[in-house]
Order: C-alpha cells, then sequence, then structure tokens
C-alpha cells in the first residue's frame, strides 16, 4: 500500500509542485507520485531540519558579521566567556567542547590571537602547558556580540507558539539523546 508523505495535509498537486505548502512537501509529492511503495515520512523531517538549519545558519552568520567575526569565532569566544572568570580554559578543553581536530585548534587559536581576543598564558599548575583566555578586547566582544546573538534567536522563534516551542525544543533534545547514545 502507498505510503502519504508527512505534512502535505491540505495540499493539492498541479504539476510537479504543491498549490500550498512548504519546500520540502513539494519533494515528498514528487517521490510519492515516482515511488508511492517508498514510504519517504523520514524526509519529511530530515528535510525540514536541514532546510531549517540551513536559514538558521544564514541568520545567525548575518549576526556574527556585525561584529566582523564568524560563526567559529563566536562559539570559541562564547565557549571561554561562558566558562566563567577568569575565561580561560586549557586547548584540550576547547576542541572537546567545540568538536573540532587539534590541528583546527591550532589554527583557530592563531587567528584569534591574531585578532587580538585571546591570548595564551601559562598555565599555574603545569608549566608545561598554556591555557587560553579572552583578552580584555575578546570579552567586550563576545559581551556585545551574545546579546545581538540572543536577540536574534528570540526573533527567529518569535513566530511559533510557546507550545509549539515546548514541543520542538523536547523533540530535538530526546533525538538528540538517542543520535549520541544518551541513555
Amino acid at each position: 500500500m502507498a505510503k502519504r508523505p508527512m505534512g502535505n495535509a491540505g495540499n493539492e498537486m498541479k504539476g510537479n509542485t504543491l498549490t500550498s505548502g512548504d519546500a520540502v512537501d513539494s519533494i515528498l509529492a514528487q517521490w510519492h507520485r515516482e515511488r508511492p511503495d517508498l514510504d519517504v515520512s523520514p524526509m519529511g523531517v530530515i528535510g525540514r531540519l536541514k532546510r531549517c538549519a540551513a536559514l538558521v545558519q544564514q541568520q545567525l552568520d548575518a549576526t556574527f558579521a556585525e561584529f566582523d567575526m564568524s560563526g567559529w569565532e563566536f562559539d570559541m569566544l562564547a565557549t571561554l566567556r561562558r566558562s566563567g572568570a577568569p575565561y580561560r580554559l586549557a586547548p584540550t578543553a576547547l576542541f572537546s567542547t567545540l568538536m573540532v581536530t587539534s590541528g583546527t585548534m591550532t589554527h583557530r587559536l592563531q587567528r584569534l590571537e591574531a585578532r587580538g581576543w585571546i591570548a595564551r598564558v601559562p598555565n599555574p599548575d603545569d608549566a608545561r602547558s598554556t591555557l587560553v583566555q579572552l583578552t580584555d578586547d575578546g570579552f567586550a566582544l563576545i559581551e556585545r556580540a551574545v546579546e545581538a546573538h540572543v536577540a536574534n534567536e528570540h526573533r527567529m522563534l518569535a513566530p511559533l507558539t510557546k507550545a509549539t516551542l515546548i514541543n520542538v525544543e523536547s523533540g530535538l533534545s530526546d533525538w538528540l539523546k538517542a543520535l549520541e547514545g544518551v541513555k
């Protein structure tokens, strides 16, 4: 039995596209037409998630650009800032938190240091290593940027009801735990 694609209830096909709905509805309808034997419903969830992620990333990047920074620069400065005073971490803590390789971390640290946003300081607990610390300029920058970032996130989520936000957050949290193998 053919399965109807998720998410296009009440939409009508006109040629190869739906008369209403989102871009993913059109893709699902096309697959349903071409492969009615195949349950493509997961494409609805994954497709919408990918499309939302791309659109959200565009909005995030636009906000970061206002501060002459990229997303990864924001993430690194924000990680140091939220670690609390004195706003410093070991490079290994940074790259494990940000899920990048040590080689990528080295390059990124060099760039942030060249911009004057971080400094490498001696580790008082281990003379063989250094810590990464926000500079005064880096601290001032991330303070302004995080305020704009949070305001941007509020703006992006504003069209959703509180109930929808609660359901989306709960569902995504459950799915993330499952994907990460958390019990």
